[in-house]
């Protein structure tokens, strides 16, 4: 790590301290950094509607491009970052952390195998009681729990089916004892896919902290228990026949396993999965869930043709880490401020 841009003078004169960060920047000197030769690639874990704003420069001026999920907040957003990256020689990998997590891989596996039938169902629950104060709850739909939480369910069961929903349906519920602004704070989702198989998942900001989804098989079903978050082991419960198997997955640095592999793609000359296509398809269905809820009618999902799917080869197993200690930022949590950031 030989650089950080943040606006925070604070931050970063402790993080480059503690890290032995050589160079650090604000957002105004971005383009400075860029044209600066002392970065090979970029992290962007900003919030979803500067993504493109911050990408489409690195892109054009050679950087390599390690993009936080989701993409962007519309396709026509996404679509400009698509565009860059297919114009430049520079590589863009979507953060999807879970492309890289042993039990999820293994779950893909068990699907593919044909050993829980023919699979097509899907249903998920992913809660976080989050704080009133968070800047997710003050930026409406730019940062509600669909986009925040959305792409988890919505890119787990595309990967778990290997294909795109045709249509969507959404509502949701506004609870005024939550304290949250002018949106909802709860979704439920109903996706459609071809060959008669569906989806459901339910979002929150005002619910116990849950991450759990279960695919439903003619022959089986799969259960990861929980799913999507990490600092813990993630947990499959199987039935197959009516016979019962529990694993419990070592604990990996998601992260560093993400960005170990992102890496290699650069040094190796590879294409990285999951790529701006894959970005860009999660993206269409958020849009037709907003579209839905605003309608309160089914609402069509424009196809995206993703042409790479998960690897059994993506598996990374470094160590869990333990949770740094944060500057001048807290936890999203109702009553954990000055905890980790989840």
């Amino acid at each position: 790590m030989t650089a950080l841009v943040t606006g925070d003078p604070t931050k970063a004169a402790a993080l480059a301290d503690k890290y032995k960060i050589e160079h650090t920047y604000n957002y105004e000197q971005y383009g400075q950094l860029l044209r600066s030769g002392e970065i090979d690639a970029v992290y962007i874990g900003l919030p979803n509607w500067q993504h493109a704003e911050y990408t489409v420069p690195a892109l054009e001026a050679g950087i390599h491009v390690l993009l936080e999920k989701p993409m962007e907040v519309s396709s026509e957003q996404a679509e400009k970052i698509l565009a860059a990256e297919k114009a430049s020689e520079a590589k863009l990998m979507v953060a999807y952390r879970l492309h890289f997590e042993p039990a999820t891989i293994a779950a893909i596996e068990k699907v593919r195998s044909g050993d829980l039938g023919q699979v097509h169902l899907f249903t998920s629950t992913f809660s976080q009681m989050l704080d009133p104060k968070n800047h997710r709850a003050t930026s409406g739909l730019l940062a509600g729990p669909i986009l925040d939480m959305g792409p988890y369910p919505i890119n787990a069961v595309r990967n778990l089916f290997e294909d795109e929903p045709t249509e969507a349906f959404a509502t949701g519920v506004r609870h005024p004892e939550a304290g949250f602004g002018d949106f909802d704070d709860t979704v439920s989702v109903i996706l459609r896919f071809p060959e008669g198989r569906l989806a459901q998942f339910t979002v929150t900001y005002y619910g116990n902290t849950i991450d759990t989804y279960t695919v439903v098989g003619t022959k089986g079903s799969l259960e990861l228990n929980p799913c999507y978050m990490y600092g813990k082991p993630l947990e499959s419960f199987t039935i197959i026949d009516k016979k019962q198997d529990h694993t419990s997955y070592k604990n990996t640095d998601h992260f560093g396993g993400q960005m170990r592999y992102f890496s290699n793609c650069i040094l190796n000359g590879t294409h990285p999965e999951p790529d701006a296509t894959e970005g860009l398809a999660d993206v269409r269905v958020i849009e037709a869930i907003h579209r839905s809820l605003g309608s309160g009618q089914w609402e069509k999902v424009d196809r995206v043709e993703v042409t790479h799917r998960i690897s059994p080869s993506q598996v990374e197993e470094l160590r869990a880490q333990s949770a740094p200690e944060m500057i001048n930022t807290s936890s999203p949590a109702r009553g954990q401020e000055k905890t980790p950031k989840n």
